[in-house]
């Protein structure tokens, strides 16, 4: 709650923000639903396992902070679902690209390389070789 530690935490600008900070919520239940219904339509033909929610989205913890006024355990709430949600489609679409391309992306300058590619132990970029080690066509 960085914005307390400013001598402008109860400025009119913070205020002018709200609308901006609340928008996207609306989009964020559609990418929930539309997601939710790719996970548990997709990950089971797939046999990829199901990614649990609540590792990822917490809403209620914060809310019930005593010291906590009510319009910011509001915003707690707000910011648990909305990054909690965005982990949480980060680890269904890293499951999904583990499945289908489980390939890193070339090293580009500035590019940083997500981590589930290394730690999931994605076939190299370029590698003809590694890439038919770790993925043996086995339709022939």
């Amino acid at each position: 709650m960085e914005y307390l530690k400013t001598s402008y935490s109860r400025s009119p600008g913070h205020w002018f923000l709200v609308p901006f900070i609340i928008l996207p919520l609306p989009f964020l239940f559609l990418s929930d639903l539309v997601i939710e219904i790719y996970h548990r339509v997709a990950f089971p033909v797939c046999k990829i396992p199901y990614v649990k929610r609540s590792e990822y989205i917490l809403i209620f913890d914060r809310a019930r902070l005593q010291y906590l006024n009510p319009l910011q355990k509001v915003f707690c709430m707000y910011c648990g679902y909305a990054n909690g949600l965005l982990r949480y489609q980060k680890e269904i679409a890293g499951r999904t690209e583990q499945y289908w391309c489980g390939i890193m992306h070339k090293n580009a300058p500035g590019f940083k390389a997500p981590s589930d590619q290394i730690e999931n132990n994605f076939a190299k970029f370029g590698d003809a070789e590694d890439f038919k080690k770790k993925y043996p066509n086995k339709r022939r």
